[in-house]
């Protein structure tokens, strides 16, 4: 096996060049079989396979540095980094990451699991680089989806200003570039990086810039009527007008080709893009058929790619997506909004009942808010549908377009708190905290499944921006028998008692049965309330718990600071009693991938934890 000789960075230079293709289908295997296993993304890596090998064939890794954008189609460059032994551990606590680390190696040079930002990453090192007076090579990897985010854009606009060499790779493994074109292109492509041509024109611009009256014009006209032609026959020339020389496009799956057009691109003095066609899922039927559903796989079956524990029960995206149905059926004002997330938010049931309410503005949280505020200030309901980490890049929407000006806009923040394998990027765990910052807020967390649905059909109802989190996995469907209509800033007595309140948000009302059950078995007296609304708190309920209660307990699936527990605390400070607070949350700090229950114990705030903490916290206060 080839593969097997790889066990540190640049061991692939060792390989054959008529071997390379047998290497990229053990890696593909290897890949597959890995995944089915572990779970994670595989149709990205199926797709990138040969150009992450063209990459490490054409650059002296870690001096050299590759930027991944998002990152989680970076398993080959792990792989050919001597990581493939720890694959066994793939996003499991204490094993790899599922996406770059620079503490995991030297050759994973920026920290990534967001969209958009490989760009002014790469740029970034590139000045740095110049300024220190190195010579190293800089390669930002950017997919087509990710380069729909205005982010990459800025950073475009920033980079056509370069002088020095900056190589962007566009994996693009959605638009198509007919092939008339494509060859015209790459045959221009092959003139404009001949050293010969680069030379001339370089000679040629030097030596009538500056030299005379005329020289500058002469110059000018020169660029003026390159830029004419090319606008007939290349492709790329949106890059172009921006200062950007395009290169491509290229076959993402012959290595040879790539590094070749590497070398090329290396020549030019400025920023480069080169477009890269892929095939996603490429080389795995069931992942080449159903790409979304290969994104982020479960473990899975390899010979039919069917997940090899499959859902018994619904999640709280499929409970979301019966309520939106329903809503748009009833209420024609009722649209929705995502940032490239149908299948992931719910809404692609939404999208197939009503097309013309459902827009996917591409990965543009910012664009996405906005774009729902106006919506909102023309008279339709819009409902953003967005993960909980996702939804922070676009804080100052939230603020500024939504907030200030009071439109009901609601928020459907699935994945809110912890996440799990895909680590620190992707935790759900500060939202309650940037959105109870923002004036004219409202935040909503429900105990089970019912409750999501009467909460979504309280927010429509209500005219001012409304934010509703809930938690990725399976809906809970205990407590079925609670279900009092959602009032607004009320919270939800459970159970009744003396001497210690559980006061719960959302998600931790689950464990919170089990922590109120150990309490009863030690002999302790305990209420339970669901907290339902977190901005605002429900201060009467706080009161009146302090009457009756030496010891109240806030619970909450977010980080410490600014959450739920704070703001309950400082509701109990005004009344001056002598009833104790004690808030559990996530510490303040970024919590790693792993298996959710494992890091809710390691992190406290498992019931056992929870427990432990509230009955050292009486044994302290006799």
């Amino acid at each position: 096996m080839f593969l097997e000789q790889i066990e540190k960075t640049n061991d692939i230079k060792e390989i054959r060049p008529e071997d390379y293709n047998a290497l990229a289908e053990e890696i593909r295997q290897f890949l597959i079989q890995s995944i089915s296993v572990t779970g994670g993304h595989l149709g990205s890596n199926l797709g990138a396979v040969e150009l992450t090998m063209a990459l490490h064939l054409s650059l002296n890794l870690p001096e050299d540095k590759i930027i991944w954008d998002v990152g989680h189609q970076s398993y080959t460059h792990k792989i050919l980094t001597g990581r493939r032994e720890a694959f066994v551990n793939l996003r499991k606590y204490g094993g790899i990451s599922g996406f770059p680390k620079r503490k995991e190696s030297d050759c994973d040079c920026f920290d990534t699991g967001h969209s958009s930002t490989s760009i002014s990453a790469g740029l970034g090192m590139v000045k740095a680089r110049d300024l220190e007076g190195g010579k190293n090579t800089i390669v930002s990897v950017i997919g087509d989806g990710s380069l729909t985010g205005g982010m990459a854009y800025e950073a475009l606009n920033n980079a056509s200003r370069l002088e020095t060499n900056f190589i962007i790779i566009l994996n693009d493994n959605n638009m198509s570039i007919s092939e008339n074109v494509g060859g015209v292109s790459k045959y221009l492509n092959n003139i404009r990086t001949a050293d010969m041509y680069l030379d001339l024109k370089e000679g040629v611009y030097n030596s009538l810039h500056g030299k005379s009256r005329y020289g500058d014009k002469v110059v000018s006209q020169i660029r003026r009527a390159k830029s004419s032609f090319k606008h007939l026959v290349v492709p790329g020339m949106f890059f172009e007008d921006m200062g950007i020389t395009y290169l491509g496009p290229v076959d993402g799956h012959n290595i040879t080709e790539m590094m070749r057009m590497f070398k090329e691109a290396r020549k030019i003095k400025g920023a480069v893009m080169l477009h890269v066609i892929t095939q996603k899922g490429r080389g795995y039927a069931p992942a080449e058929r159903h790409p979304a559903r290969f994104h982020g796989a479960e473990p899975f079956t390899i010979e039919t790619g069917i997940p090899s524990k499959p859902r018994t029960k619904a999640n709280y995206t499929d409970i979301f997506s019966t309520v939106m149905c329903k809503l748009g059926q009833r209420d024609e004002k009722v649209v929705a909004i995502t940032a490239a997330m149908p299948d992931g938010t719910g809404l692609k049931r939404f999208r197939n009942m009503y097309p013309d309410r459902f827009f996917d503005v591409g990965i543009a949280e910012e664009h996405a808010v906005t774009f729902a505020a106006g919506l909102a200030a023309g008279g339709l309901k819009p409902i953003v549908a967005v993960y909980s980490s996702f939804l922070q890049r676009a804080y100052d929407q939230i603020l500024h377009d939504v907030c200030i000006q009071n439109l009901p806009v609601i928020f459907a923040i699935d994945r809110a708190g912890l996440v799990g394998s895909d680590g620190e990027t992707h935790q759900g765990i500060f939202d309650l905290s940037y959105l109870s910052s923002i004036p004219n807020m409202h935040i909503m967390a429900p105990k089970n499944k019912w409750e999501l649905s009467d909460m979504i059909k309280f927010a429509v109802a209500f005219a001012a921006p409304v934010a509703i989190r809930y938690p990725r996995g399976e809906a809970f469907d205990g407590l079925k028998e609670y279900r009092e209509p959602v009032v607004y800033g009320k919270s939800e007595p459970i159970y009744e008692e003396k001497e210690i309140m559980l006061l719960a948000v959302g998600s931790m009302v689950k464990v919170a049965l089990e922590v109120r059950r150990q309490l009863k078995e030690m002999g302790h007296s305990c209420s339970l309330t669901n907290a339902r609304f977190v901005k605002p708190i429900d201060e009467a309920a706080v009161k009146e718990a302090c009457q009756k209660h030496k010891l109240i307990v806030t619970l909450e699936e977010n980080v410490a600071s600014g959450g739920f527990g704070e703001k309950v605390r400082a509701c109990v400070d005004s009344l001056h009693t002598k009833t104790d607070v004690l808030c559990i949350a996530i510490p303040d700090e970024y919590v790693e991938h792993g298996n959710v229950e494992l890091l809710k114990q390691e992190i406290g705030i498992d019931a056992d934890s929870i427990v432990e903490k509230i009955t050292a916290e009486r044994r302290r206060r006799k």
